[in-house]
């Protein structure tokens, strides 16, 4: 955030259905004026470097105990969803999951 300074913006999570597996994660930049205080939970970074992930109640009650990661590779730079408790399976490219209803 300082890098690109804009201190106001956080990576919104959300769970969507669809995907392969029939619920898709979804990821995007969003400003901190944007945020719902009724709706949103937001979690700051406790290393000092401002970042911030929002998420919805639905959202946030599918990813408990998930972490978010950035990962760089070859073909090219992302944030992902790492270690979701509520997963029993994800597609190959990490971006949709099934759950255990």
């Amino acid at each position: 955030m300082a890098k690109d300074a804009n201190p106001s913006l956080a990576l919104r999570v959300t769970v969507e259905s669809g995907g392969c597996h029939g619920f898709q994660y979804l990821m995007s930049l969003t400003n901190m004026s944007a945020i719902s205080a009724d709706d949103d939970t937001v979690f700051e970074a406790s290393n000092g470097s401002g970042a911030r992930v929002v998420m919805d109640e639905p959202s946030l009650e599918l990813l408990k105990g998930s972490k978010v990661d950035f990962t760089m590779e070859l073909i090219g730079s992302q944030f992902k969803i790492v270690g979701n408790p509520a997963a029993t399976s994800s597609c190959g490219c990490g971006t949709s999951f099934d759950i255990k209803l």
